[in-house]
Order: structure tokens, then C-alpha cells, then sequence
């Protein structure tokens, strides 16, 4: 499995293409304004449950928002729970965690 970044989104691809074709079987989102990137949607489809993509997808986005010096903030409620357990950040709504 492989993670191409395109615009504000992250996917799973295999061998080059994304995985599913048009729409790939797992993919993050993280809309940008005035340097706050909200991760809005994770998304892993059933058949690819249970083998961490869903945490290496919001680590790597978390990772990119990171790069382009911005600040993260979550309405999904994966990478909030993410967020919480993995960089300490408290669980609000919409959660807001400062990258250091």
C-alpha cells in the first residue's frame, strides 16, 4: 500500500493507481482556510478494516499539515479520537490541537 497527497487529500493507492479506481477504497480529507486545515472526513472501506490505514492515513495528513506550517483542527471523529490519543489534544468540537 502506498499514499499519494493530491490538493487536501490523501489516498491509498496500490501499484500506481488509487486503490478502487475513481474512487479509492481509502482516502483523508483536510479543507484549508486562512492556515488552519480541518480534517473533515477518514474514510477506510470495509474490506480494508482492521490493518491501521484509517491511523497511517490521519498521521501522514497530521504529518503534511505539519510541512506547511498550519494548524489542525478535526470534525471527524476518527482523527479526533486520533488526535487525542496519539498528540495529547483535548476532545472538542470541533477539536483544535496546535502543532508543535
Amino acid at each position: 500500500m502506498e499514499y499519494i497527497i493530491y490538493n487536501n487529500r490523501i489516498a491509498a493507492v496500490e501499484n500506481g493507481e488509487e486503490v478502487g479506481g475513481r474512487m479509492p477504497l481509502a482516502f483523508v480529507s483536510f479543507p484549508e482556510r486562512d492556515g488552519v486545515y480541518v480534517i473533515n472526513h477518514t474514510y477506510v472501506d470495509d474490506r480494508l478494516r482492521g490493518q491501521g490505514i484509517a491511523s497511517e492515513l490521519v498521521r501522514r495528513a497530521v504529518e503534511e499539515i505539519e510541512r506547511r506550517g498550519g494548524r489542525v483542527e478535526a470534525t471527524c471523529s476518527y482523527a479526533q479520537l486520533w488526535l487525542a490519543r496519539n498528540r495529547g489534544c483535548e476532545l472538542t468540537s470541533p477539536l483544535s490541537c496546535p502543532i508543535s
